[in-house]
Order: structure tokens, then C-alpha cells, then sequence
């Protein structure tokens, strides 16, 4: 069978399977989370939901899918988020050379995301792989935009990585984390934007697309941006999905103010994400880029902050930042990203927790976070490399 065909096959049997549909599976992760927490109420009230159901829930939102142990936007990404209650999942859009969309993080990461550098297709890649020699490190670049979409979809998904030290092909593409694992990596089912569509509409999921920016300079052979912009929304009208099913995002506002203008339906779920820039204090206005009341006039409803941006250390507890307080007085609903993509929290979290890294010392305070940005901060969604965590705690607290 080749491997388009098997593709196919792969979708068709994920959109009928009955396993789709089965109640949701958090398994142990979210649990091992709870058992590392500090005592107190909030342990005490995550575990008296130990052996409750676990159901779907539109604040757990799967980030690429469930991209801390699947190869992110494949099929089987989405899927395993789905069956972790991820009310709501994402597929990050750009487009191939022909100018059909798909899903990737970026256009220029099917180096590190794909198999490509191992296959034929790697002769078309904008910047052929080097490995590293005289102090120079290992670099490749390969675009969705250097592939027509039949190529793409002859391509394999592995687990973003790559080995800027390698000095050979297989070093640089054999680069997973420690924290993470190749064990679901041998067949990821690369996506065009209309098939996650479907697999998330067949697993009775909502939708959070976000249209990425492109590596090429656009207009690309004549394909602007609003046309970009439009052709994303075009997709979910073509599947008769609702708009009220649909949360657009993009870091680029011009995105969202076309969406406004041109379908106010989709816009008026729009998402502008943000995310920490040099020189940022979460709780200095004068550091902030952000007018909230601007953007509230020009019919911004979501804003979407990485989740550094709206926490701050209070006292030494983990509390809302004077940016979150501004961002929701003055009407913004707020969601934020993203869990579950640091490793082990053990060593203050990483970039994700800069503004509070001095509070996080173990996996346990995962919920800590969770439970700040929801009861404090108020956010409406948060998206999760690994949904089951969030759905565990949004599913205990009886979240929408």
C-alpha cells in the first residue's frame, strides 16, 4: 500500500472508529500530577474526584493535539486529545505550493516535524540539511510551500525535534527529548486543514485554527493574505460548521480585524494571541504593547496571552498579574497557552513560568498553575500539550 493510500485508510478508519466516542481517558498522568502537590484544599478537592468520570469539556483545548507524546498535527494527535476530553483542538494552518492548507505549527518546520529529510522530497527543501563542522551547527529548512499538497501528503509526521549539534543526517533527525517519547511516532498521518475538520467534527469536537504566518513573502504567486485569511474560514463554512464553533487565532491583529470585518460571525470569536517580549513586566503598564480598550473598540473579544503574562509571584503565592486584571476590566475574555511543554517542572518550568519560575519546584505545582489562571486570572480556555490534565481538573471543578 502507499503510503497516500495509506493515509486514507488511516483517516477513513479514525473517522469511523466507535473507540472515537468513548467516554474519556485521562489515564494516570493526572493523578501521578495530584499525588506530587503540596497538601492542602486544592489536593484534597482533586482527589475527591479520583473516581469520578471525566468529562469533554470546551475549557481543556488540545495544543497541536496531544503533542507531548504524539507527533503534533497528525491525525493520531488529534484523536488522542479528543479521547482526553480536549473540548476544543487546534490545527495550525499554513499552506503548500500549490496553495492548498494544511496543518503544521509553521511553514518551515517540516525538518524537524516530518520525515522529509529522509525521503526524495528533501531535494526541494528551501535550505538542504548541513551538518555541523567547524563550530557551525547541524541546519536544514524545509517549507509546506516547497511541496505541492500530493507531496505533502506523501510525508510522515516524528516528534519535533532536531539536533543542532549533529554531524550526521540521523543525529539531527533522531533528536526527541528525554521527557518525551518516539513510541507513537512511526506513522503520523499529516492533515490538510478540511480533513482535521472532519476528524474533529466526527469526534464532536469544536475548532481553534490558527493561521500562521508565513516563511514566504507575500503575496505568494499572487495569494495575499486576506485571501489566506479567507480561504481558512471559506473551509469551515464548506463543512457547514457554526461559527460559534469556531475560535480563529492569529498573532497577527490585521488577521483579526479582516475576520471582523469580512465574517463578523467567525470574528466575534477571534483570538488575538500574544505572547512575553523583551523588556515585558506583567505588572508594569508602561511594558505593555496591548491597548485593551483599542482593541475591545475594534470588536476584539479573545485575547489570548502566553500563560507567563498573566501570573505573577504575590507574596511568594502564585496569583493574576496587573496585566491579566486590565486585559479582563476591560472586557477581553482571556485564554492562554501552553501546559505540558517543559519537561519536568522540578527546575522552575522554563520560559512558559518566567514570570513566576522561582515558585515552581515540582510536577505538583502544574496544578497550582492550572487553578490560578482559572479561579484567579479567569481564563476561559487553556490549551495543553497533554489535554488529559486540564481536562481532570476542569471535569473535578464542573468548568464548561
Amino acid at each position: 500500500m502507499t503510503h497516500s493510500k495509506y493515509l486514507l485508510a488511516t483517516l477513513c478508519a479514525l473517522l469511523t472508529s466507535p473507540a472515537i466516542s468513548q467516554d474519556t481517558q485521562v489515564g494516570p498522568r493526572p493523578l501521578y500530577l495530584v499525588d506530587r502537590m503540596d497538601d492542602g484544599a486544592l489536593k484534597d478537592k482533586l482527589l475527591s474526584c479520583a473516581n469520578d468520570p471525566v468529562t469533554r469539556t470546551a475549557f481543556s483545548i488540545g495544543h497541536r493535539g496531544a503533542a507531548l507524546q504524539f507527533p503534533e498535527h497528525t491525525a493520531q494527535s488529534y484523536t488522542a486529545a479528543s479521547r482526553m476530553g480536549a473540548g476544543i483542538i487546534e490545527c495550525d494552518v499554513t499552506f503548500t505550493s500549490d496553495k492548498k492548507l494544511v496543518c503544521r505549527h509553521a511553514q518551515n518546520d517540516l525538518h524537524t516535524t516530518t520525515n522529509i529529510l529522509a525521503t526524495e522530497l528533501a531535494n526541494k527543501c528551501t535550505t538542504p540539511f548541513s551538518p555541523a563542522k567547524d563550530g557551525a551547527p547541524a541546519s536544514a529548512e524545509c517549507r509546506t510551500s516547497d511541496l505541492t499538497l500530493a507531496e505533502f501528503q506523501t510525508l510522515i509526521g516524528k516528534m519535533d525535534a532536531a539536533d543542532s549539534s549533529a554531524t550526521t543526517l540521523e543525529g539531527y533527525m533522531n533528536a526527541t527529548a528525554d521527557w518525551r517519547t518516539d513510541l507513537y511516532a512511526h506513522q503520523g498521518s499529516l492533515m490538510t486543514h478540511a480533513q482535521s475538520i472532519a476528524l474533529i467534527k466526527s469526534a464532536g469536537g469544536k475548532f481553534t485554527p490558527e493561521l500562521k504566518s508565513p516563511a514566504v513573502t507575500m503575496p505568494f504567486n499572487g495569494f495575499t493574505q486576506e485571501a489566506y485569511a479567507q480561504m481558512m474560514i471559506d473551509e469551515y463554512k464548506a463543512a457547514g460548521i457554526p461559527a460559534t464553533d469556531v475560535w480563529a487565532q492569529s498573532f497577527n491583529l490585521d488577521d483579526i480585524l479582516y475576520w471582523i470585518k469580512a465574517e463578523p460571525e467567525f470574528g466575534a470569536q477571534a483570538v488575538y494571541l500574544v505572547q512575553w517580549h523583551d523588556g515585558f513586566d506583567e505588572q508594569d503598564h508602561t511594558t505593555w504593547k496591548e491597548d485593551f480598550a483599542s482593541l475591545k473598540s475594534q470588536g476584539v473579544n479573545y485575547l489570548a496571552p502566553s500563560m507567563n503574562m498573566l501570573m505573577t509571584n504575590a507574596d511568594g503565592e502564585l496569583a493574576a498579574s496587573n496585566y491579566a486584571k486590565a486585559a479582563r476590566e476591560a472586557g477581553l475574555l482571556l485564554i492562554s497557552w501552553s501546559l505540558e511543554r517543559s519537561g519536568p517542572l522540578h527546575t522552575g518550568g522554563g520560559w512558559y513560568y518566567k514570570s513566576v519560575n522561582d515558585l515552581i519546584t515540582s510536577d505538583g505545582d502544574l496544578y497550582e498553575v492550572i487553578d490560578t489562571l482559572a479561579q484567579d486570572v479567569g481564563v476561559v480556555g487553556l490549551f495543553s500539550d497533554w489535554p488529559a490534565t486540564v481536562s481532570y481538573y476542569a471535569s473535578c471543578m464542573k468548568l464548561p
